[in-house]
């Protein structure tokens, strides 16, 4: 989902890079927007995606766009019941946890609503339609950036 969504702000002419929460501590992250997601597990975010988030230097990330993304399932194979996802906007799923955990920090969110993608079991694969959501999804939200 990370790389979808990094080719398509590179598309639309903006710097990107994709960081594995795993392999990089986040204190010296520098950029205009930052997109953080994990898969859901256990209702909430991996623990993994928790230990960079805490580490973000807030200073620097506030009053920036933040973005929450995550994947969920298992899903509808129903395209259209799938396109209903943005409207997911609480419950047990990893974006609203690195929400609430951002938030808690002082962080901005854009846009209120969050980015959720599908995966049709419960390890995955994707669902198939899920990387053209979102790449359609960065488009709105580079759409509404450019705008503010």
């Amino acid at each position: 989902m990370a790389e979808a969504i990094a080719g398509e702000l590179k598309a639309g002419g903006f710097e990107a890079a994709v960081l594995d929460v795993k392999e990089r501590a986040p204190g010296d992250l520098t950029g205009d927007v930052l997109f953080i997601g994990s898969p859901t597990r256990g209702g909430k975010m991996t623990g993994s995606t928790m230990e960079p988030l805490e580490g973000l230097n807030v200073e620097y990330w506030k009053g920036k766009d933040v973005i929450a993304f995550d994947t969920l399932g298992p899903l509808s194979k129903d395209m259209e019941r799938r396109r209903q996802l943005g409207s997911i906007d609480a419950g047990k799923n990893a974006a609203t946890t690195i929400r609430k955990a951002g938030e808690e920090r002082g962080l901005s969110f854009h846009p209120p609503q969050l980015l959720h993608f599908a995966v049709v079991g419960m390890w995955g694969p994707l669902a198939p339609d899920a990387l053209e959501l979102a790449r359609e999804g960065t488009r709105r939200i580079v759409g509404e950036l450019r705008r503010a």
